[in-house]
C-alpha cells in the first residue's frame, strides 16, 4: 500500500473574507497544518491543488459575465492566477507539500484530478507513477471540489478516505448530501484523524 494526501483548494478566496468564502475555512486551513506537522511522514505523496483561473476570459463559462451567478455552474470571479485570492491561505503552511497543482486554467474544473503539476504532469499520471493505492482527501469545499476530487479518485480505482474534521462546506444541507454521496460511491468518511487512522505508507520511494 502507498498512500497520498490530497489537500484541495485551501485558498484565500475560499476562506472567510474571500470571493467565495466558506465558513470554517480558516479553521480547516490551520487544522491541516497541524495535521501535517504530525502525519506528513505517513504519506508517500502530498499534493495541494489550487483553482488558477484566467484573468482575461470567463474560463469556459465558469465565471458569470452576462448574468448573475447561479452558484451551480457559474460563479463570481475567484482565484484568478497570480492574485492574492488565488494564494494559499497563510494558515496553511505548505512546507510538507510535494506537488502543487493548478486547475481551471481557462475552463471549469473542480476535481484536483483535473489539475496539472508545475512540471506539466497530469495528476492521474503522477498518481500512477508513484504507485499510489490509497488517497486521503481534505480541504475546501466539501460539497464542490472535495466531492469532485473524491469521486474522481474512486473512479480511478483508488481507495479513498475523507477526514470530516479537515473539510469545510458551503452549506450544511449540500455538505451532508455530498458526504453521503461520497460514502455511497465507496469512500470512507472518518472523523478527526489520529495515528491509528494514518498508518505508515508502505513504500520504498522517498518523498
Amino acid at each position: 500500500m502507498s498512500r497520498a494526501l490530497f489537500i484541495v483548494d485551501v485558498q484565500n478566496d475560499f476562506t472567510e473574507g474571500g470571493a467565495l468564502g466558506v465558513d470554517g475555512g480558516i479553521q480547516v486551513a490551520g487544522a491541516i497544518t497541524e495535521y501535517l506537522a504530525d502525519h506528513a511522514d505517513h504519506y508517500a505523496l502530498i499534493v495541494a491543488s489550487r483553482d488558477w483561473h484566467d484573468a482575461d476570459n470567463d474560463n469556459g463559462g465558469h465565471f458569470a459575465v452576462d448574468a448573475d451567478p447561479n452558484f451551480v455552474d457559474t460563479w463570481p470571479e475567484h482565484c484568478v492566477a497570480g492574485t492574492p485570492g488565488a494564494d494559499y491561505h497563510p494558515a496553511f503552511v505548505t512546507d510538507e507539500v510535494d506537488v502543487h497543482v493548478h486547475k481551471g486554467q481557462g475552463e471549469p474544473a473542480y476535481s484536483a484530478y483535473e489539475g496539472v503539476a508545475e512540471d506539466g504532469r497530469a495528476v492521474p499520471a503522477l498518481v500512477e507513477e508513484r504507485g499510489i493505492t490509497d488517497i486521503d482527501v481534505v480541504g475546501i469545499a466539501t460539497d464542490h471540489c472535495v466531492r469532485a476530487t473524491v469521486l474522481d479518485a474512486l473512479a480511478h480505482g483508488r481507495r479513498v478516505r475523507v477526514f470530516e474534521d479537515l473539510v469545510a462546506g458551503v452549506a450544511p444541507e449540500t455538505t451532508v448530501a455530498a458526504l453521503e454521496e461520497m460514502k455511497a460511491a465507496g469512500a470512507e468518511i472518518v472523523g478527526r484523524p489520529t495515528l491509528d487512522l494514518v498508518e505508515p505508507s508502505l513504500t520504498t520511494e522517498p518523498r
